[in-house]
C-alpha cells in the first residue's frame, strides 16, 4: 500500500508515494507548548532555580556583575525578551544597572555594530547597561586562568575573570560537535581567546591524523564527548555564579527556561531539548530520505549540513542517504564552500588541523560521511558541478534519486526512514 510523503524544497513541496510497509520511521519533532508569559516564567526560575539558591541570594549589593550573552548569529535566542527581567531582578537584589555589564560572546566572530547590539539585546538593555565585546583575536583582552586535564590552556576575557559574579545566558539546542549548545559554550568559545577556542575545537578531530572527525563529537551526545568534557573543565575554572538558558519549541518559541547552577540547570535543559527534538527510531534504515524543511533552512549547503548530519545518524552502514536541499545560494558562504577546493580529504584535514574553523570542520565531516555511504542530493540543476566536488551525487528529481539509490543497493526490498524536518530532528535509537 502506498502512502504520500511531503518534503520542503525551497519555497515548494515535493511529494512522493512510498510503500508504507517499508517505511520503518517517520522522524518528526514533538509539539511543545510555548511559554505565554515570558516575564513570569523567567521570574519563576530565577526564584526557584536548580542547584543554587535564588538569584537574589547569589548576588549581594556591591557586586560587579557580568552577564554573558550570545552574539547576533544566535539572534533566535531572543535575549531582548528575557534580559530586561533578569536585570530587574538584579536591581531588586540590590545591584544597580551601573554595576552590571554585558559581554557579547563573539568568540572569533566579528564585532557587533551598535545597531546589531540593539537588534540582539533590545534598545532597553543597550540604554541601561555597559555593553562589552569579547573578540578572540584581541589578545590583550584575555587572561590565563589555568589548563584542562587534556593540557589545553584556558585564557578568558579579563572583564569576566575580574567580575564578582558571572551570569551565563543563551539557548539550548542540539550542537553538531558539543552535543548541545548553551551553558558552558557561552564561555568557550564565547569569551575565550583564539588559542583556547582552537585547542578545544581540535578535540572534534580524530586522534589519528587521516581519520577525519571524532565519532564521539556529535549532536545529542555528551557521554565520552571529548569536546564537551574539555568545555566543562574550562567553564569550571571561571566558576560562573548563575545561569539562565532557554529551550525552544520546533517553531522557535520559548518552550522552557532553566536557571541556577551553570552545569546542573543547563543539563536539565538539555533533557528538555532532547525530549522535544530527539526522536526515538526503530533502528537504522537502508535508505533515509530527508529535507531541511525548505527555505531558509536549505538556502545553501552550509545551512543544509545540519540536516545531512542528522540524516546520516539514521542510515545503516552500506545504506544510502537521499537529501532534498534547493540551495539557491549554493556557494555561500565562501569560508565554507572554499574548503572543497582541496584535492583530497587528507589535504582538507591537514589544513583544518593547522587552523580550525567550524565551516572547515563541517566541510570535512560532510566529505567523510559521503565517503562512508552514498549521499544523493536533489538540488537545483546549476548546483550539479559543486555537488560532485563535495563527494555527493547530484540528482534532478526525487524519483531519479531513488533510482540511483536502488542501483547502489542492488535491490528493491530496502527499509526507509523519512525525515521531512531533518534540520530540527535528531534520531535516537531505542
Amino acid at each position: 500500500m502506498l502512502k504520500e510523503f511531503s518534503f520542503g524544497f525551497g519555497d515548494q513541496e515535493v511529494t512522493i508515494n512510498l510503500p508504507e510497509e517499508r517505511v520503518i520511521n517517520v522522524v518528526d519533532g514533538k509539539p511543545a507548548i510555548p511559554v505565554t508569559d515570558v516575564e513570569a516564567a523567567v521570574k519563576e526560575v530565577l526564584n526557584h532555580p536548580i542547584g543554587t539558591p535564588p538569584l537574589k541570594e547569589v548576588v549581594q549589593a556591591g557586586d560587579k556583575v557580568v552577564i554573558i550573552a550570545s552574539d547576533i548569529t544566535r539572534k533566535w535566542v531572543r535575549h531582548d525578551l528575557f534580559l530586561p527581567t533578569l536585570l530587574n531582578e538584579l536591581n531588586a537584589a540590590g545591584i544597580p544597572d551601573a554595576d552590571v555589564s554585558l559581554i557579547v560572546a563573539l568568540g572569533a566572530h566579528r564585532h557587533h555594530t551598535h545597531e546589531e547590539n540593539i537588534l540582539t539585546f533590545g534598545q532597553e538593555i543597550v540604554e541601561r547597561i555597559t555593553i562589552l565585546q569579547s573578540y578572540a583575536p584581541t589578545e590583550d583582552d584575555f587572561v590565563h586562568i589555568g589548563k584542562t586535564s587534556r593540557g589545553n590552556e584556558v585564557s578568558l576575557n579579563k572583564h569576566a575573570v575580574n567580575a564578582d559574579k558571572v551570569i551565563l545566558t543563551g539557548g539550548i539546542v542540539h550542537h553538531l560537535m558539543a552535543g548541545f549548545g548553551g551553558g558552558r559554550k557561552s564561555i568557550v568559545p564565547g569569551i575565550a581567546s583564539y588559542k583556547t577556542i582552537q585547542s578545544n575545537h581540535s578535540l572534534c578531530l580524530h586522534s589519528e591524523v587521516g581519520q577525519g572527525v571524532s565519532q564521539e563529537c556529535i549532536a545529542g551526545k555528551l557521554e565520552n564527548n571529548p569536546m564537551h568534557a574539555d568545555l566543562t573543565e574550562m567553564a569550571a575554572l571561571l566558576k560562573p555564579a548563575f545561569l539562565l538558558n532557554a529551550v525552544f519549541t520546533p517553531n522557535g518559541q520559548f518552550a522552557r527556561f532553566v536557571a541556577g547552577h551553570w552545569y546542573e540547570a543547563w543539563l536539565d535543559g538539555c533533557k528538555t531539548a532532547q525530549e522535544i527534538f530527539g526522536v526515538t527510531v526503530n533502528g537504522k534504515a537502508d535508505v533515509v530520505i530527508a529535507s531541511a524543511g525548505g527555505f531558509p533552512k536549505d538556502i545553501n549547503l552550509y545551512q543544509g549540513s545540519k540536516s545531512i548530519g542528522n540524516a546520516f545518524m539514521a542510515v545503516k552502514p552500506g545504506g544510502v542517504v537521499i537529501l532534498l536541499l534547493e540551495c539557491r545560494d549554493m556557494m555561500e558562504p565562501p569560508d565554507f564552500s572554499d574548503w572543497f577546493n582541496y584535492e583530497s580529504l587528507y589535504e582538507r584535514e591537514l589544513a583544518l588541523r593547522a587552523g580550525f574553523t567550524v565551516p572547515g570542520f563541517i566541510a570535512l565531516k560532510l566529505g567523510f560521511m559521503a565517503k562512508e555511504v552514498p549521499h544523493i542530493l536533489v538540488s537545483l540543476p546549476e548546483n550539479k558541478e559543486f555537488i560532485e566536488k563535495t563527494g555527493m551525487i547530484a540528482a534532478a528529481s526525487l524519483e531519479e534519486a531513488i533510482q540511483i539509490a536502488e542501483e547502489k543497493l542492488g535491490r528493491k526490498d530496502y527499509s526507509i526512514t523519512v525525515m521531512a524536518h531533518a534540520a530540527n530532528t535528531v534520531p535516537v535509537e531505542k
